[in-house]
This record gives structure tokens, C-alpha cells and sequence, in this order.
């Protein structure tokens, strides 16, 4: 029996600088930070766009004079953002009991936690650990005025991630115990409408070749996933395959909501919407250096290579965030003059002209049913996307701004034009890596 998920409650970065990942997530990608948990052991600052939420984890090892200087430091660049205020005290108190994840001493930057709520965390905990779990913090009770937490940390079969398990019904807080919440709670109806991010809408696991079978009978045997087919003529064991042009990608998705069995929910932001879903990449051989195999390198190991922000406008959330300096990935020209592509947008409702400008691509439902199309006007089921360049100093992890028009997929049609994208972005990294050590040889 499968544990009882019950949502995405949140993800959790670790870095080693928490003061840029934090002025990015405020200023490029309009997040808001809303909680903070400041110790003399580390730094936890919690962002959230919807119901999207971010915790970034810093743990430096520095003295607690110099911590509380750059606290200090943070908390007056942050609080100068008109849609924030105080970053909150600093607390002196027992770290591990209010960490609710794990110090991954993590040589790179990484995304390594994502924390579900769930049902009964004891209850979890002891099936979980029949079934072979490895549990890196058993079922931990933490409270404060406004109630009591308990949560535990399980070690997930991919790389570093974990699994947070998490009960919170017994919190009448907003957020969870230990952090500092800001006094100005951000509602969904007051949050900035040109950049409408709700929810997370996916998440990207990179895995090592012929790993992907193992990890799906982790997740459908421990916490009840289901398989879900990217596409209608996906084969069962291959997936869906893009192996020619260049390109050697296997993909396989994930989800979780459709098992009511298990206690699992819809999230609140929308009804017809799955909470979330995850997907499996790896690469094929004999296809030359790819970005799947890229991150893998730099990670040091499997893990999480992107996620999925939903938005409700994505030309006006991809035009704010370039405008504040989000560099995004740009497909080669060709794409919006390939034949039928420019129809195709435009029978969206779509400026072929104004995708291009930010990069977004559009793609039609592959899951789509002809015969259930009634009449040619009928618009037909699509989806529209873009995918930033890295946010880490390394080639790792990046995030992806989605929009759905009934498309449940992920679009399927646009993975060339992405690939080639990622694959000119490598291309010219290694080019300037290469001038760079070239320049210094000369020096000496």
C-alpha cells in the first residue's frame, strides 16, 4: 500500500550564495518572499507566486558575527523591493528541529527536496519503512503558538532528492513553525496580474540511461503514481522517444492525482488541473553530447534538471520577466516559418511575431481526439512554452514557463526546436569556456 500524498507543499533549493538566488527569484521571476527562518547554523528564506513555493537553504560556514552582517545585509536589499517588507529577526535555536529537510553538503547548487503533505506522517512512515525506504529523519514533531507540525525525510531512488513528508492540520499558522512570516500576507488576488503564476506544473527528473523502468516502480510502488502517456501511440516500456536529427531523448511522465485510493487531492488553485506531474529524461546513445548528459556532469549525479511554473498568460509573464532580465531560450527562426506552424499559431489566437519575441513555443494537444471535433472553427487543444537558461552557475538546473489550453501533454511537437535551442546554448558555453582559458594561458 502506497503512503497517503496529499499535495505539493513545497521545493527546496540549497546554494551557496542565498542572497542572488533570492534577488532573482524577487526581481527576475517576481516571487515573494513571505517567510524566513534566520539561525546562527543557516539561512531558510520561503518565496511563493500562487501556489508555487520555493524554500532556499543556505548553511554557511561562517562565524555568527559575520552571519549576522550579511543577514543584515540581505534583509536591507530585499526590504527595498516595493513588494516586500522586513526579511524578519534572527533567531538563535536548535537548527535540526525546525530544518524539515536535510543538509545535503552538495558540492553544486541543487534542487533537492520536494515536500508533500500528507495524511498521517506516522502511518507513512512505518509502511514506507517496511517497504524498504531509507529515511533520513524520522517522524519529527515541531510546534509554536499556532500549533503543532510533524514531519519526516525520505531518500528518494534518483540522486540526492528527498522527500519530505509533511502534516500540518494541526497548524493553524500560515506557513510552518520556526519561520518568521511576514507581517503582509500576499493573496492570490492581490499578486501582480501581468505575471500570473499559479501553481507548479511539473517536475523534470535527469536520469543515467536505462534507469528510467526503476524509478517508475519506485514512485508507483511507494507513493501510488501512475504512469501517464505523453503520447496516445507512446509505447508502454520505450516511452515517448524522439531518436533521429540529432536528437536522442526518452521521455516518461508521471502522476499522482488520479489515485483517490490514496488520499490524494486536486489542488485549490484549479479544479481541473493535476497538482503535478513528474517526467523521467535520459538520453540515447550514439547521439553525441547532449544536455540531459550535460547535467549529469555538472550535478555530479541524477536529480532534478527543471520545473514547471503554470501560468495564465505566458506572453505577459515571458515580456515581465525578460524585461527584468530573465534570459530565456530561443528557438532557431525556422520555427515560426515552418509550414502550417504560423497557421497553427494564429488559429490560437496567437501573434506568430510575439511568440517569436520571447521564444514561446506553441504546440497542439497530441492526446487530442479527432472524431471529437464537431466543426472546423472549433479551436483545438494546445499549449504554449519557454524554458529560461540555467538559474545555478552551472549548466544544471532551469525553470519553465507553461500555459495550457486544455493540452495536457508537454508538448511533444516542440522538443526539436527546444533541444536545438539547449544544444546552441551548450555550444556557445564550451566556445567562451575554451577563449576564456585561452586568455588566461597568455597571461602567464
Amino acid at each position: 500500500m502506497a503512503a497517503y500524498l496529499s499535495r505539493l507543499h513545497h521545493i527546496s533549493l540549497h546554494v551557496s550564495n542565498v542572497e542572488k538566488i533570492a534577488n532573482d527569484l524577487v526581481s527576475k521571476f517576481k516571487f515573494n518572499l513571505f517567510a524566513t527562518r534566520l539561525t546562527d547554523r543557516s539561512r531558510q528564506l520561503a518565496f511563493r507566486k500562487g501556489a508555487a513555493v520555493f524554500i532556499v537553504n543556505e548553511r554557511p560556514n561562517l562565524s555568527d558575527a559575520r552571519v549576522k552582517e550579511e543577514l543584515e545585509g540581505i534583509s536591507n536589499k530585499i526590504s527595498s523591493s516595493p513588494h516586500l517588507v522586513n526579511i524578519g529577526k534572527y533567531n538563535q535555536d536548535d537548527s535540526a528541529k525546525y530544518l524539515y529537510d536535510v543538509n545535503p553538503h552538495y558540492s553544486v547548487d541543487t534542487v533537492s527536496n520536494v515536500c508533500f503533505e500528507v495524511q498521517d506522517v506516522e502511518r507513512s512512515f512505518k509502511t514506507l519503512r517496511h517497504m524498504g525506504c531509507n529515511f533520513l529523519v524520522p517522524p519529527t514533531t515541531v510546534r509554536d503558538d499556532r500549533g503543532l507540525v510533524t514531519y519526516s525525510v525520505v531518500k528518494s531512488i534518483v540522486g540526492n532528492v528527498c522527500h519530505t513528508l509533511i502534516d500540518r492540520t494541526k497548524y493553524e499558522g500560515s506557513f510552518l513553525p520556526g519561520f518568521d512570516v511576514i507581517e503582509k500576507d500576499f493573496s492570490l488576488e492581490e499578486e501582480d496580474t501581468s505575471c500570473p503564476i499559479t501553481h507548479f506544473d511539473h517536475i523534470t527528473y535527469a536520469c543515467p540511461r536505462k534507469t528510467t523502468h526503476q524509478v517508475m516502480r519506485w514512485y508507483e510502488k511507494l507513493f501510488g503514481f501512475q504512469r501517464f502517456f505523453i503520447d496516445r501511440n507512446e509505447d508502454m516500456d520505450e516511452g515517448f522517444v524522439v531518436n533521429q536529427d540529432g536528437i536522442g531523448l526518452r521521455l516518461t511522465a508521471m502522476e499522482y492525482w488520479k489515485c483517490s485510493e490514496a488520499g490524494i487531492t486536486l489542488p485549490s488553485v484549479d479544479k481541473k488541473e493535476p497538482d503535478c506531474k513528474f517526467v523521467i529524461a535520459e538520453s540515447l546513445p550514439e547521439q553525441g553530447r547532449n544536455q540531459v548528459d550535460t547535467f549529469l556532469e555538472k550535478h555530479r549525479a541524477p536529480g532534478i534538471q527543471h520545473v514547471g511554473l503554470y501560468t495564465e498568460n505566458i506572453v505577459s509573464t515571458a515580456h515581465v520577466m525578460a524585461e527584468a532580465g530573465v534570459q530565456f531560450f530561443s528557438p532557431p527562426l525556422a520555427y515560426y516559418t515552418e509550414v502550417g506552424r504560423q497557421q497553427e499559431i494564429e488559429e490560437a489566437g496567437h501573434d506568430p511575431q510575439m511568440l517569436a519575441q520571447h521564444g514561446i513555443l506553441l504546440d497542439t494537444d497530441l492526446h487530442q481526439d479527432p472524431a471529437s471535433q464537431t466543426t472546423p472553427s472549433e479551436k483545438k487543444r494546445y499549449l504554449l512554452q519557454v524554458f529560461t537558461k540555467p538559474i545555478f552557475e552551472e549548466d544544471t538546473f532551469f525553470l519553465e514557463l507553461i500555459e495550457r489550453r486544455g493540452a495536457t501533454g508537454f508538448g511533444e511537437g516542440n522538443i526539436r526546436a527546444l533541444w536545438r535551442s539547449v544544444q546552441a546554448h551548450m555550444e556557445n558555453q564550451r566556445v567562451a569556456a575554451g577563449s576564456t582559458k585561452t586568455v588566461q594561458t597568455a597571461q602567464y
